[in-house]
């Protein structure tokens, strides 16, 4: 049986799970591991909260006890900014547990001296500092800010890509970011354009943290 990364969406909104799996499709190699992507259908619509993240761990417990053939997966991604319930997998499973939050910064930091994050909504900001202080980046963590576009409403992508890209040359302008994290999976489509309009590097979170499994699994 080939290897598996597991890629775990905690809120119930398909079409993330399906730009996250859309984001790897490059990473699928032939006779490499398998990236599977999986809603949490019994999550929120979307993870925009202390509360939501609180609550998506105990799911996702649950959710995995249900579904031994999906917890033997050699690496297992939280596919949520946040990395809900990271550290009570950690305790539980003996494989890599990832989340594409502190993926993501892990990989900013090897790659810019100043770098900078892009939320959902201004709460979400709150989180992303908080993980830049656990993770001692303080120094190399420029700011951030928000679209105020709540999960579910990134479905409009004309409308994300312009809030993307006005907030985008706010932080290269302003505060000197010489990469951008996008905090959220849903962001994920807009990788790469948004890399061309802004000429500094653009990080996708969920493509950082497989990149990373991948890494220990093969």
């Amino acid at each position: 049986m080939p290897k598996r990364i597991l890629v775990i969406n905690p809120n119930s909104t398909q079409s993330v799970t399906d730009q996250m799996s859309e984001a790897v499709e490059s990473m699928r190699l032939p006779g490499g591991p398998q990236i599977r992507c999986e809603t949490l259908h019994e999550g929120p619509p979307g993870v925009e909260t202390q509360a939501q993240v609180d609550a998506s761990t105990g799911l996702m417990l649950a959710w995995l006890a249900r579904r031994p053939d999906l917890e033997a997966s050699e690496a297992i991604i939280i596919g949520c900014f946040s990395d809900p319930g990271l550290f009570a997998l950690r305790e539980i499973y003996r494989q890599p547990v990832l989340g594409i939050g502190e993926s993501g910064f892990n990989t900013a930091s090897a790659i810019a001296e100043r770098f900078a994050s892009i939320a959902i909504v201004d709460g979400s900001l709150l989180r992303h500092r908080r993980k830049i202080r656990a993770l001692g980046f303080e120094h190399r963590y420029c700011g951030g800010l928000a679209v105020g576009l709540g999960v579910t409403e990134l479905a409009d992508r004309e409308r994300t890509f312009a809030r993307l890209e006005s907030v985008g040359q706010r932080l290269r302008d302003e505060l000197g970011a010489q990469a951008i994290v996008l905090g959220c999976a849903g962001f994920s489509p807009y990788r790469a354009k948004l890399e061309d309009s802004l000429g500094v590097t653009v990080i996708d979170p969920t493509q950082a943290a497989v990149a990373l499994a991948l890494g220990r699994v093969v």
